[in-house]
């Protein structure tokens, strides 16, 4: 049977009657109010409650125990064990990569900085004294062995006396080889306590240096200005040194000079102003992360007229990993107001006030692990095992070759030594090595050379070389002053800096 009933008009009409009856009754509610309100109607009376009937037991009623109330503290601690010790203990028996958290820092892992006459020396001595003392305190093996100095300043010479009144036996080496510092990290692990570098800046100059000198006997030539292909070398080459500064079980300490860092910011009117920017550690650009405790030292000096009546050192914590102290700095004064010098306790005291909330965190004693380094992504870096460059490097000999053609195309014996000639001017090399020896790199830049004497215009290798030429390595900030874009005053001293210049960075992709 088909169901013909209008449920929409049957809602609509139970809507209506269902406000209507709440209308009536909010009305009828508002009318009783307002009839007590002028007493018209009597105000209901509470009823007396009923007295209990005595209840006769047939036995004795024994009392319950009384139950102990919870006190406010005792219910917080109880909840506060609930939320740290939860109801199922979580295990880490899956683990495979990932182990329970641990501190493996054991071994202090510092740096100084600052410019000349600052007290990076000094304090780095002080620190490492007062380190070996606390270490000779808690009863730590190894403390009483010998500490090590790895000195490119000769300023082991001046502090020797510091170490031997501290009654710490001190062994040196004098180098700025930067194998040196590889041998002697290793060496120090071994049989030293702590190791005291000074200064890290030349031995990344001295790693650079190397580098070009090798590079300028392979090419045959008197110098080689690093390109950017090598920056890639080098960087690795350090690597070997940040790897055993945050991994040797051996307290390390490294000074390096400090130097500015430098920008350029255009102005309204389209011209460049070279600025400072900020200050960091003259050695390779990335390692003032290494640190866990990165310090820059500043002379400060207090003047009354034309005199200097009082001088001191400021310690400004750069980073301080456990931030006990990071931001903080520190006062270090070296005589009394008198001008006497203070006792070597006393100045070891101020710097170990300062330093020991950093070295309170680390583990001292206990096992050490920077960082794992035995692990690689090699295994899923998926790359074309074509190496397109002899493609490249024949491309360059077959156009040098149609050049010759083009331009001295016969067989005589003066066309042929003049072909020899122009290989020797442009490429410095004959023909066998350039084929089997020289770089690519080499070979584009001898034959645009090349292209240029002969055709008189540069080829199409051109721009790509002036992509690659990387300014030397320079201490110095470049003479700007002849430029008609720039501006710049008197410039201080410039960072070795390996940063890479914005239109490199373009050309790099």
């Amino acid at each position: 049977m088909r169901d013909n009933t209008d449920h929409n008009r049957l809602a609509e009409q139970l809507a209506a009657r269902l406000r209507d009856e709440a209308v009536e009754h909010g009305i009828a509610n508002i009318a009783d109010f307002e009839k007590k309100a002028r007493g018209e109607t009597p105000r209901r009376t509470r009823r007396a409650a009923a007295k209990p009937e005595p209840v006769i037991p047939s036995e004795p009623v024994r009392p319950e125990p009384a139950r102990p109330v919870a006190t406010v503290s005792e219910t917080t601690a109880a909840t506060a064990a609930e939320v740290a010790s939860p109801r199922s203990t979580p295990t880490m028996s899956n683990l495979r990569l990932l182990r329970p958290a641990e501190p493996t820092s054991a071994f202090l892992k510092a740096g100084f900085m600052g410019f000349q006459g600052s007290g990076k020396t000094k304090t780095a001595t002080l620190t490492a004294i007062g380190l070996v003392q606390h270490l000779r305190k808690l009863n730590l093996p190894g403390a009483d062995k010998p500490g090590a100095f790895l000195d490119t300043e000769t300023g082991s010479d001046w502090v020797l006396p510091d170490f031997k009144q501290a009654g710490i036996a001190l062994a040196t080496r004098k180098s700025r080889a930067f194998a040196d510092l590889l041998e002697v990290i290793d060496e120090a692990s071994r049989e030293c306590s702590f190791l005291l570098i000074d200064s890290a800046t030349h031995f990344w100059k001295e790693l650079c240096d190397s580098y070009q000198t090798k590079r300028a006997k392979e090419l045959k030539r008197t110098t080689y200005r690093l390109q950017f292909q090598d920056w890639a070398y080098l960087k690795g080459e350090w690597a070997k040194f940040t790897d055993r500064f945050i991994n040797s079980p051996l307290h390390m300490i490294v000074c390096g000079r400090a130097g500015f860092e430098y920008d350029y910011f255009e102005e309204d009117d389209g011209t460049k102003q070279l600025q400072k920017t900020g200050m960091k550690m003259k050695a390779e650009g990335e390692f003032g992360f290494e640190p866990s405790l990165l310090v820059q030292m500043e002379f400060c000096q207090k003047i009354e007229g034309k005199a200097v009546t009082q001088t001191w050192r400021e310690a400004h914590v750069v980073k301080d990993r456990s931030t006990l102290i990071d931001g903080k700095t520190f006062t270090f004064h070296g005589h009394t107001d008198n001008g006497d010098q203070l006792p070597l306790e006393t100045l070891v005291r101020q710097t170990w006030t300062a330093f020991s909330p950093h070295i309170g965190r680390l583990n001292l004693g206990g096992r050490h692990l920077g960082v794992d380094t035995s692990r690689t992504s090699e295994h899923i870096i998926a790359t074309d095992k074509k190496d397109w460059n002899p493609t490249q490097k024949r491309i360059v000999l077959d156009e040098v070759q149609n050049l010759f053609i083009t331009h001295i195309p016969g067989q005589t014996a003066a066309e042929k030594q003049r072909r020899v000639a122009l290989m020797k001017k442009h490429f410095n090399a004959g023909w066998v090595e350039m084929e089997e020896a020289m770089s690519l790199s080499d070979l584009r830049a001898g034959f645009d050379s090349l292209h240029m004497e002969l055709e008189g215009r540069p080829s199409r290798y051109a721009s790509a070389i002036a992509a690659d030429v990387v300014p030397p390595l320079a201490d110095d900030i470049p003479d700007h002053s002849k430029a008609t874009t720039t501006k710049l005053g008197t410039a201080a001293a410039a960072v070795l800096d390996d940063a890479l210049p914005e239109r490199l960075a373009a050309a790099a992709g």
